[in-house]
């Protein structure tokens, strides 16, 4: 099963980015897990330093923006 993981503190943007990412999940049909990563020092364990941003499978895929669901669905096929 792939892991999804939204790298944000909660603003509006890593709100709706998790909301994308499961819209994805659910049009493709696969099964993922889906983890909200929200403390700062965890965040920064990635390597990231602007949210939100989205790893799959433990590798950071988006910095900064809102990736669309049709971005989503392509990083994950």
């Amino acid at each position: 099963m792939r892991k999804i993981q939204i790298l944000g503190v909660g603003c509006p943007k890593c709100k709706k980015l998790a909301e994308n990412a499961e819209a994805a999940i659910k049009e493709l049909g696969v099964e993922c897990e889906v983890e909200k990563v929200t403390q700062i020092n965890e965040i920064m364990q990635f390597g990231v330093m602007m949210t939100p941003a989205l790893a799959i499978d433990g590798n950071v895929a988006v910095v900064g923006k809102v990736s669309s669901v049709e971005e989503i669905k392509q990083m994950l096929s």
